[in-house]
């Protein structure tokens, strides 16, 4: 790097001129707000640095003063460094002719770094100095002489609103004169007023050093000099006014006041002031305020304070206040627009802050009690920093050590006298009872062990470290609660911080004794964003007691506890929200005895035990919660507990979701319960909560489980994809079921037995893989009103003794039965409509029974009423139409009551009695149907009692041989007859049958053909196709012509185009019964 050139102040020669000559010399006197003094400047470069040494402070109100020099002297560190050009020299700015003080420099590229240099000198001086402005002699070889002018130092004071006084060598006659520097006048001005003398003895402080050569920037062009009347006019008045003197018309320096007057105008009160302007005391003393001036008499903006505040370029102001503390900051910001946007820049508001509250965030303190940290680039201001800067500002500060280098240190800290520091939290909260502040606490980076903090009070208290904060602020204690917040402690405030309780013995202290947070009666805290750990094993993380204690507990981590993470009883309340509660090794939350808390918006998970428990009389408001993979059960209620639980998850439980047990109450609104190991919804023992609006979904067993006499209210929930039933009752439970969806199950819909009971009532119960509804073992629900559809087995299941009520329901599109009753089953089944079944409407078998009642049953694809097996319904004033196949199918010994039914347009006989069936038809109307009326078949018996058997298109009443029937007083009457029709025309009976029905007639074989018992040939293809065949008429029943069909060798000369023979001679297609008990 090429080596830097050398500015030096040569000591001796400052030290011999300083104190045998001062032929003038310029005081800067601050007036108001600073205090009077006197200064002298010691600029000296050295290798390592730039010091810029003022010996004095102490008279100064402000601490700006020790940070403007140390900004000067780093500035004139980086200029010669750098070669950078800050600005244009005073000399290009004003043409002003040099005077004052002289530096020494080896070469013209350093003099133009010089003159750089004095610019950003002049907007940085904030406070008196004293120069001597006499011609220093020069000891450099081959040097050039250099000065800063007049104008240089008087653009400074105006700036800074300081007044100048010229002193002059008449004033200390031990002063002499120095021949000017090459190319001045050999006069200067001199002045008449102004003290008498200077304190020569304070130039002691001036001093110099070698330094490292800098670097400097190469010249820039030089302005033209303008005439002697524009400079003029540039002089302000007050300099004009004092310059006076032997000499003074001589003077290089001579400013005419004429141009001046011309230029600006002065109010009378200025005017007055002008003439104490050189009075050591009221140069020294505080500036007198400006007085108001009418618009006509305002003084017009000095050039240079024009300079300052216009021209100088932003990033030198912006360094200059980087040095700044927040109240001179907030001082400077009051001088003009310009320096109030740029003393609002957010970096270094940000330095600042991060000074004193360390946070690399801005936390927002809006409002009592509301703390929070933001992301700077969202903000909606432009200036997070100071704007939190003046929310936390009266705070005060516990931060270890560092209080004795704070208040050792008053200088360093200028201007933070308000702010208070403290080693202990117990000292800080001292203070506090001791009313030294208002009670705001900031608890820096650190680990606080065994402090005894027993709040009473108000007060404060937040965590402040960078990053984040709560991990690096812990408060832990090892014999005692480690925060106890007692009567008095209304709105307290504990945020950002980790408290935790780390007993020795962790298993000695009685239950509830001691933990991390124990808020007592009538106390109203809040804790926001705390870590909360314990590690006692009996008693609890966080124990809210006592008839009113109303906690605010917000953003906190209750984990890795080894005991209740949050224990609420007693008439406790308080609101908790956004915690996070986890791998706790008793319940995460425990609500007891009467506790009422608001709990929203929790994450409740990965706990050892119970996710939430309430019980003895505990109650609770928990609201958006996240509850899931607890060991035991996502929210357990026992013991006359009665909360409110609403839009929750309750997910991925070990054992079940929600556990309601020994009469267990509480409201379940809203929420979405899934993917749990057990039952979704556990209800027991005499319990009756109220489960409703829910969605229950993909459980590893059942959705809702109610059983030991449990009851309860399961009302709208979505119940789906579970692997068991949606619903199960059992063993004398006795629920409510309403309005609910229960679908896509793997197994059932409804699901009641062992003696269960219930009402089960408008749900909408479809698409599930087994049976809709079982009932079953003794049990009796009823069902009302119900929409069952479109199951993948039966609708309605009863079987081994299931009763109950089945009325006013739809059941639709099921792939077997509609409903189905079974061995011993004896239900009352009455004004349902049921239909679209892809087997029959209603099957009873194996000693079924039941009461069917004023249903209507229609378009099944098998028969609307099937009984078979010994079973025995009754069936009354039903409605049985336009079914696929019979209407009612009796056979294989069935038998029931069939009274006052209207069957009617079935495609198949209306009544088919089969198979040693008897049963007992008492007046139903049997009509309209595209088969026979009545066909008895295969040595079954009936009793037939005042039917009426009308319009049916076979015929009224068909016996097939070998039947026996008691009939009495029915009417058969207007039937179409189109059989004997047929046989009457000499055509085939498949002509009006095909292979779908089974006209009842004559029933021949032909051994000549080979045909078998499971062929038959009608009276006329036996004269036709088959005369003089050997054949053979076998009995009077119900077939369809096998020869007509074309199943035979022998073509039918009587039928039309062949059909596939189905080989189904004397009955309708069977039944499928249900295998839902091989899922059991």
């Amino acid at each position: 790097m090429q080596k830097m050139n050398q500015a030096i102040f040569y000591e001796e020669q400052v030290s011999e001129l300083c104190c045998r000559r001062a032929d003038k010399r310029l005081r800067l006197a601050c007036g108001t707000p600073f205090q009077p003094g006197l200064q002298l400047i010691n600029l000296s470069i050295s290798d390592s640095s730039c010091l810029f040494d003022a010996p004095s402070f102490a008279s100064f109100a402000s601490s700006l003063s020790f940070c403007c020099s140390l900004i000067w002297s780093l500035l004139l560190f980086i200029t010669l460094f750098c070669h950078g050009t800050l600005l244009n020299s005073a000399e290009q700015a004003t043409d002003m002719k040099p005077l004052g003080v002289h530096v020494i420099f080896q070469d013209n590229s350093s003099l133009v770094a010089a003159e750089t240099l004095f610019g950003t000198i002049s907007s940085m001086v904030y406070y008196a100095m004293y120069i001597p402005l006499s011609s220093l002699r020069h000891r450099a070889h081959n040097g050039v002489r250099v000065t800063w002018s007049r104008r240089a130092v008087y653009t400074l004071a105006v700036s800074m609103g300081i007044r100048v006084v010229w002193l002059s060598t008449a004033t200390n006659p031990n002063c002499h004169a120095d021949k000017p520097p090459d190319g001045l006048m050999a006069t200067e001005p001199q002045s008449t007023d102004g003290p008498t003398s200077v304190d020569g003895g304070s130039l002691q402080y001036m001093r110099a050093s070698s330094r490292r050569p800098r670097r400097v920037s190469r010249p820039r062009p030089v302005e033209p000099e303008r005439n002697n009347q524009e400079r003029d006019e540039d002089v302000p008045a007050d300099m004009v006014a004092e310059e006076s003197g032997p000499g003074a018309q001589n003077s290089p320096y001579q400013l005419r006041r004429k141009s001046l007057l011309q230029k600006r105008t002065v109010c009378p009160a200025k005017a007055n002031m002008e003439g104490a302007s050189t009075s050591t005391t009221d140069n020294f003393g505080h500036r007198a305020k400006r007085p108001r001036v009418s618009g006509k008499c305002q003084e017009l903006s000095a050039p240079a304070e024009q300079y300052l505040q216009e021209k100088l370029p932003d990033e030198v102001v912006l360094k200059i206040f980087s040095y700044l503390l927040e109240q001179d900051l907030c001082r400077a910001a009051c001088v003009c627009k310009r320096f109030s946007e740029l003393a609002n820049d957010p970096i270094i508001w940000k330095r600042l802050y991060m000074e004193v509250f360390e946070y690399t965030r801005p936390m927002m303190h809006p409002e009592a009690g509301k703390f929070f940290q933001i992301n700077p680039e969202e903000y909606e201001q432009p200036n997070p920093w100071k704007e939190s800067f003046q929310q936390l500002y009266k705070g005060a500060h516990v931060k270890p050590g560092f209080a004795e280098h704070f208040y050792s240190n008053p200088d360093r800290y200028k201007g933070r006298e308000s702010m208070l520091y403290y080693d202990t939290i117990e000292d800080a909260l001292g203070g506090v009872q001791e009313g030294h502040f208002d009670g705001l606490i900031f608890v820096h980076s650190g680990v606080y062990t065994d402090e005894w903090i027993y709040i009473e009070s108000p007060i404060t208290m937040v965590g402040a470290a960078p990053g984040k904060v709560a991990d690096k602020v812990v408060i832990e204690n090892t014999r005692d609660s480690t925060f106890v917040f007692m009567e008095g402690s209304e709105d307290a405030y504990v945020g950002y911080m980790t408290i935790r309780f780390n007993p020795d013995d962790k298993s000695a202290q009685h239950h509830n004794a001691h933990h991390c947070l124990e808020i007592t009666v009538n106390c109203s805290p809040i804790i926001d964003h705390c870590i909360i750990r314990c590690t006692c094993t009996v008693g609890s993380a966080v124990c809210v007691s006592g008839q009113g204690a109303f906690p605010t507990i917000k953003h906190c981590n209750i984990s890795d506890c080894e005991n209740v993470g949050l224990y609420i009883t007693d008439h406790a309340q308080g609101m908790y929200e956004d915690n996070e509660i986890s791998n706790n090794a008793l319940a995460g939350i425990w609500v007891k005895n009467h506790g009422n808390p608001i709990i929203r918006r929790n994450h409740i998970h990965h706990g050892r035990d119970v996710g939430v428990f309430t019980f003895d009389h505990g109650m609770g408001y928990f609201d958006s919660c996240n509850i899931h993979r607890n060991r035991i059960a996502g929210f357990e209620v026992k013991a006359y507990a009665n909360p409110t639980v609403v839009c929750c998850e309750i997910h991925h439980g070990q054992t079940g979701g929600i556990y309601v047990h020994e009469k267990g109450r509480g409201q379940f609104i809203d929420n979405k319960i899934y993917a749990n190991n057990f039952a979704g919804v556990w209800i027991t023992s005499n319990s009756d909560p109220t489960i409703r609006g829910n969605a229950i979904f993909n459980g590893n067993q059942g959705g809702v489980y109610i059983f030991g006499d449990g009851r309860g209210l399961i009302e709208s929930n979505d119940i789906y994809g579970n692997a068991l039933a949606g619903i199960q009752i059992r063993t004398n439970s006795c629920p409510i079921v309403r309005h609910n969806k229960i679908h896509d199950g793997q197994h059932g819909g409804i699901y009641v037995h062992e003696k269960g009971q219930g009402v089960i009532e408008e749900n909408e119960v479809y698409s599930n893989t087994l049976a809709g509804v079982w009932v079953t073992t003794g049990s009796t629900p009823v069902l009302r009103r119900n929409r069952i559809h479109s199951g993948k087995q039966v609708g309605v299941y009863f079987y081994d003794n299931g009763h109950g009520v089945l009325e006013d329901n739809d059941i639709y599109n099921h792939m077997y039965s509609g409903v189905q009753i079974r061995t011993g089953s004896n239900p009352k089944i009455r004004r349902n409509k049921i239909w679209g079944g892809q087997n029959g409407g209603i099957l009873v078998y194996n000693s079924g029974l039941g009461f069917i009642e004023d249903n209507e049953i229609f378009d099944n694809a098998m028969a609307g009423v099937w009984i078979k097996t010994d079973s025995n319904p009754t069936l009354r004033r039903n409605k049985i139409h336009d079914g696929r196949d019979g209407g009612i199918c009796i056979f294989n010994g069935g038998r029931g009551l069939l009274e006052e039914n209207d069957i009617f347009r079935n495609a198949q006989a209306g009544v088919l009695i089969s198979t040693n069936s008897h049963p007992i038809l008492r007046k139903n109307r049997i009509f309209d149907g595209f088969a026979a009326g009545i066909e008895i078949t295969n040595h079954a018996t009936a009793t037939l009692e005042a039917n009426q058997i009308f319009n049916n298109r076979f015929g009224g009443l068909f016996l097939a041989s070998g039947v026996n029937v008691t009939m009495k007083d029915n009417k058969i009457m207007n039937n179409q007859d189109a059989i004997e029709k047929a046989v009457s025309r000499g055509q085939c009976l498949y002509k009006i049958s095909s292979y779908t029905s089974y006209p009842m007639h004559d029933f021949y074989r032909c051994h000549t053909c080979n045909t078998t018992d499971r062929n038959a040939i009608c009276v006329n293809c036996i004269k036709k196709c088959h005369q003089g065949h050997d054949v053979e008429f076998i009995r009077h029943d119900r077939f369809f012509c096998d020869c007509g069909a074309g199943t035979l060798s022998n073509p039918c000369t009587l039928a039309g185009e062949p059909t596939h023979d189905t080989d189904t001679l004397y009955d309708s297609a069977p039944p499928i019964e249900s295998n839902t008990l091989q899922h059991n």
